[in-house]
């Protein structure tokens, strides 16, 4: 199948997910996750009528993004997705239009350095370990609900964070466990959508669901999606 037949098909699987769980397809932003795709393929996502691109290396968005932006046939939106290290912080600011993976108030205090110095607005999304895996990146979240210690450090990363000059503070990003069983992988986007939902109802984005599982985050009240393989197919290495 071509991307775009694969899009339309990812659009469908949206649609059906929506519907199962009375969200609006509109609400829902599909993110194309380009890492290791070429520029044809890129392209070929554009110009089948997606305008959202994630990357998660910053190496690789700054060789392909200027390509990109000026051989595309309509403006591309551009999300930040991967582990940001802080050597790389500074490349951030000038390609990123959203960036969903701040995951240390560290971080954000950097990025809110760099976003002043180019006198722009950078929105953001906290990247949130809800399932408590140690191989992930993020605020500890897991049982949030009942762990209060837990609970204040993020309400107080929150806090600190949107207090951070030039930094738009959208919302909250995680990811499922990785092959996990549907019980499980439902119940970490439900904590995490009860987690936005109780940290402040002006969070409007919630970022979470991949290729295996993302009509599920959709039931749960994911925003956001960030499919690649569905769209490009396997990559290479």
């Amino acid at each position: 199948m071509s991307i775009a037949d694969n899009i339309q098909r990812v659009h469908e699987r949206i649609a059906k997910a929506c519907a199962r769980s009375g969200h609006d397809p509109s609400e829902v932003t599909l993110v194309a996750v380009t890492k290791q795709q070429p520029v044809a393929a890129m392209l070929a996502a554009v110009a089948a009528g997606l305008q959202q691109l994630g990357e998660n290396r910053v190496e690789e968005a700054a060789r392909k993004i200027p390509t990109v932006d000026a051989a595309a046939s309509q403006p591309v939106t551009w999300h930040m997705v991967g582990h940001i290290q802080s050597r790389k912080a500074k490349q951030v600011a000038p390609l990123f239009d959203l960036v969903h993976s701040v995951d240390s108030l560290r971080l954000a205090q950097r990025l809110s350095r760099l976003a002043q110095a180019r006198e722009r607005d950078l929105p953001v999304l906290l990247e949130i370990n809800i399932s408590g895996e140690a191989s992930k990146y993020g605020f500890a979240g897991y049982n949030w609900h009942k762990d209060e210690t837990v609970r204040q450090q993020l309400w107080q990363a929150v806090s600190a964070i949107r207090a951070l000059p030039r930094l738009e503070l959208r919302g909250l990003m995680t990811m499922a466990p990785f092959g996990a069983e549907e019980r499980v992988i439902r119940r970490v986007f439900a904590d995490m959508s009860a987690l936005r939902d109780s940290l402040d109802a002006s969070l409007p984005e919630l970022s979470m669901g991949m290729t295996d599982d993302y009509p599920i985050a959709i039931e749960e009240g994911a925003t956001m999606i960030r499919v690649g393989r569905a769209i490009f197919g396997e990559r290479n290495g």
